[in-house]
């Protein structure tokens, strides 16, 4: 696409937020640079949903949106303003939380293997009646009335096939296509596909050509209506032929704008043969903030390491929560369970796309005869099938492994394994520590040439901390040792534990109470170690909520974390302004989350999804514009809004400055301390590691490489006359400047 975004603005609508709200924003968003709104998802979701990706009725706006006439006021208010509109849609999955709410769900529900709805979804109908698990303990199954026409458990309400109401809740319940289960019993005995482990969304099989046209056709009238500029898949990993479903939805939207939340391990390509526009950006987030890591400064570990920790939380979450995706695959290859479930914790990557990525494949089934030499024979007798696209152990099996790397790397692991936490990201390898400028460079030279036009963001819905959060703890790994006088003062007996409790603290810091608590709760039953979601313990739990109280009670705890908070807080402003920067003005389409123009301190959903206030941003916005001088960086998050708004309207106003990627040499004792590349006429210039270069005296004499030219400051307004770095970053720690 040739026209694609030079800037989008990311927006969590939701039901008190809805599309009208997000109209409200058009002016903002053009004053502030963005050529694009992009949306979380606006088809019908459960009622209430505060995010959207629990989609009901793919057939309709959402109506607690405003619906299709509010989607139509935003476009206009969008239009007028000179904006375009993205959307993130969900082909993989349903909700199921409330059936009533989903017509297609509740017709199964209904009818059964005869329901008209039924090849929308992924069920083992040969696995008996379709599995419901929604009840807080087997014997709850005496809780169940009849009323309305409806079969009742509390609050839920599920419907009752014709002729089937006579006699007690029981015989009724008993005489349905479904059967009403233990909530804890799922993952042994579910018989639908679903979203990783969420058994509340079930998987759609959009591989039907009849059900993909079914659920795309409102947002391919989107597109056809010229209302919609641009669509984010979400998660095509669990797809059953991603490619194939690329095609189809390219082939129906040819000019749109298309990217895909395709999560990329280290040194992994984006399969060159989909026809998209790139990803969604977590591996530019990794390059950015890696490069504002010091590679020097990993502390020890005391523990396996990352490599080992991934393998055992992969292999346990497939045993655990995934043993009825097993069976299923060992009801099509008997005896293979034990085989499959090792080899799906041995890839390093989500999927293949056989016979696309058969190395990758290859790659999995050596680490798992190295592991386990006595599955070698029964592995050997599975790879025909498991490389043959053909077959449907081989398709199964590609959509189990994904869920596996999901649930287990970046749902378990990366709460166990808390090194340094600033690592711990979607897509991020936590062994890798820092990217070198070279290897950044590298990296941004192939995204231009390969992927131009594809997403980089530093911070989305779903990453773990907010993006200055990691780049205050960035400043850590300089000096490792500034967080020791914090360390075994919470009182948490898992000393892993208790270390991200810390750098969360001092990361986030000043943070409340209930943020702090709810984040602990959250980290601890995600590791799954000393509690878990399905059994919390309720001791361990106290042990991190008394560290919380301690904070609050405990005056001299509080002065310690300020000291390191302040010591490390301005260089952490300086790492935040130069991986903005970088980000804004790299090669790809920068993404803007909601509310990081100003200074970022969220952790883990739903954490990140809390409301922002634009009116203060856009006070703050108008204010900038109207000012004579650039302001400091301060609390304020003011300079932090400079650079994003500069950024982005010079990459919507003169995008002929963006066309290329050089790096731009630095010379001089401290030159390792500076990133620079020109852009094609835009030259970002920015401060990396600036602890240790504080302590080395800061600037004294590096050189950049400029090409000839003058060259003005658009952060400051100001003509650079110098080539020395400490006069190019006099009054910033970056600097973007422009030729001529």
């Amino acid at each position: 696409m040739a026209n694609f975004p030079t800037g989008t603005y990311r927006v969590q609508v939701r039901p008190d937020f809805d599309l009208d709200a997000a109209a409200g924003l058009a002016g903002y968003l053009h004053d502030l640079g963005a050529s694009h709104l992009y949306s979380a998802p606006i088809l019908a979701a459960t009622p209430g949903s505060p995010h959207g990706y629990d989609v009901v009725d793919p057939t309709r706006t959402n109506p607690e949106l405003g619906g299709r006439a509010a989607l139509r006021r935003l476009t206009d208010a969008l239009r007028q303003q000179g904006l375009g509109l993205i959307v993130d849609i969900v082909p993989n999955h349903m909700g199921l939380f409330q059936p009533a709410a989903n017509p297609m769900w509740w017709d199964v529900l209904t009818h059964g293997r005869s329901s008209r709805y039924a090849a929308w979804f992924d069920i083992d109908w040969e696995a008996g009646p379709l599995v419901v698990p929604v009840l807080g303990s087997s014997s709850d199954i005496a809780e169940l009335s009849v009323d309305g026409g409806e079969l009742r458990y509390y609050e839920h309400r599920f419907p009752i096939a014709p002729g089937t109401g006579d006699g007690t809740p029981q015989e009724v319940h008993d005489r349905q296509h479904y059967r009403l289960i233990d909530w804890r019993q799922a993952n042994q005995v579910l018989n639908y596909r679903r979203f990783f482990a969420v058994t509340e969304l079930a998987g759609v099989r959009v591989e039907d050509p009849a059900v993909f046209d079914a659920t795309h056709a409102e947002v391919l009238r989107w597109v056809a209506d010229g209302d919609v500029d641009g669509i984010r898949v979400d998660h095509p990993d669990g797809l059953r032929d991603p490619g194939g479903y690329l095609t189809a939805l390219r082939d129906r939207a040819p000019d749109a704008w298309l990217v895909v939340e395709k999560i990329l391990e280290r040194g992994e390509p984006l399969p060159p043969h989909w026809p998209v526009d790139g990803t969604t950006g977590y591996d530019a987030l990794g390059d950015v903030c890696g490069l504002f890591i010091d590679p020097a400064g990993a502390p020890p570990f005391d523990g396996p390491d990352w490599a080992s920790e991934a393998h055992e939380q992969k292999l346990d979450v497939t045993r655990r929560l995934f043993p009825a995706e097993l069976r299923r695959l060992d009801a099509l290859a008997p005896g293979s369970k034990e085989t499959l479930a090792e080899l799906a914790a041995n890839f390093h990557v989500y999927r293949t796309y056989l016979p696309y990525g058969r190395a990758d494949f290859d790659a999995a089934a050596a680490e798992t005869k190295r592991r386990r030499p006595d599955l070698a024979g029964a592995l050997d007798a599975l790879t025909p099938r498991l490389t043959d696209p053909g077959d449907e152990l081989c398709a199964r099996f590609q959509q189990l492994t994904g869920a596996v790397m999901a649930k287990g790397v970046e749902d378990t692991a990366m709460y166990r394994w808390n090194r340094f936490v600033a690592l711990n990201e979607v897509g991020g390898d936590p062994s890798r520590f820092g990217v070198p400028p070279e290897e950044f460079h590298t990296a941004a030279g192939r995204r231009l040439a390969d992927w131009p036009a594809g997403m980089t963001t530093l911070s989305t819905h779903d990453t773990k901390r907010g993006e200055d959060v990691r780049a205050r703890l960035a400043v850590l790994s300089e000096d490792p040792d500034l967080l020791t006088p914090l360390l075994g003062r919470a009182g948490i007996p898992d000393p892993s534990f208790e270390s991200l409790f810390w750098q969360t603290v001092v990361g986030a810091w000043p943070i409340t109470a209930e943020r702090l608590r709810a984040y602990m709760t959250k980290a601890a039953r995600e590791a799954n170690r000393s509690t878990s979601w399905d059994a919390p313990d309720e001791t361990f739990e106290a042990t991190f909520a008394a560290a919380v109280r301690l904070l609050d009670d405990d005056a001299r705890l509080r002065a310690d974390v300020e000291t390191v908070v302040a010591r490390i807080r301005p260089f952490g402003w300086s790492n935040a302004l130069g991986q903005k920067l970088v980000q804004l003005t790299m090669p790809g389409v920068p993404d803007v989350y909601q509310g990081t123009e100003l200074w970022e301190d969220s952790l883990v959903d739903p954490d990140n999804r809390r409301p922002v206030d634009f009116a203060e941003r856009r006070d703050l916005l108008a204010a900038l514009d109207a000012a004579a001088a650039p302001p400091p960086v301060d609390d304020s998050g003011v300079a932090k809004l400079l650079v994003v708004s500069r950024a982005l309207r010079l990459r919507r106003d003169r995008p002929e400055l963006f066309q290329r990627y050089h790096p731009v040499p630095v010379t001089g004792d401290a030159a390792g301390h500076a990133v620079a590349f020109d852009r094609g006429g835009a030259l970002t210039v920015a401060t990396r590691l600036p602890l240790r270069l504080a302590a080395s005296g800061g600037w004294n004499g590096e050189d950049l490489k400029l090409p000839g030219g003058t060259w003005t400051d658009v952060l400051t307004g100001r003509e650079v006359g110098s080539t020395r770095v400490g006069d190019v970053l006099s009054t910033y720690p970056v600097a973007l400047l422009v030729r001529g």
